[in-house]
């Protein structure tokens, strides 16, 4: 099953656990497949290196690889503007397109509140995690 993670869904599996480590470990074993942009791990970066974090730079970095060594990577070919009021969310949408993505996975209500967005479900971690595994 191929998925796309929110920033926020990977940011919590990494530092926090619970269900989003869940996902990330199911990614990490194969038996899903995680899909991941270079704009989300853009994104991911600038999250990791804010200073409510702690993290130095190598960890960061350290973070980002483990992602690309683990995930699909799929370049969009082009930009959507589905969501106006975060149009950063938008690069969700844009991985999920491009990858052929079974579901998106989200804590953002912007995401969420599509509920499924061009046939392309979406999902709080618990709630796929209970449907699909």
């Amino acid at each position: 099953m191929r998925i796309v993670c929110d920033t926020n869904i990977l940011i919590s599996g990494i530092l926090f656990g619970g269900k989003p480590r869940e996902i990330l470990h199911l990614s990490s074993s194969g038996t899903l497949d995680n899909i991941i942009s270079p704009d989300i791990l853009k994104e991911i970066e600038n999250v990791l290196l804010r200073p409510k974090f702690g993290l130095h730079n190598e960890q960061v970095y350290e973070i980002i690889q483990l992602f690309r060594n683990t995930f699909t990577l799929v370049t969009p070919e082009s930009r959507l503007s589905v969501i106006t009021a975060d149009p950063d969310d938008n690069r969700i949408l844009e991985a999920a397109h491009a990858a052929k993505a079974n579901a998106i996975i989200s804590g953002d209500a912007h995401l969420l509140n599509l509920v499924a967005w061009n046939n392309i479900p979406v999902f709080f971690a618990d709630s796929f995690l209970k449907k699909f595994i």
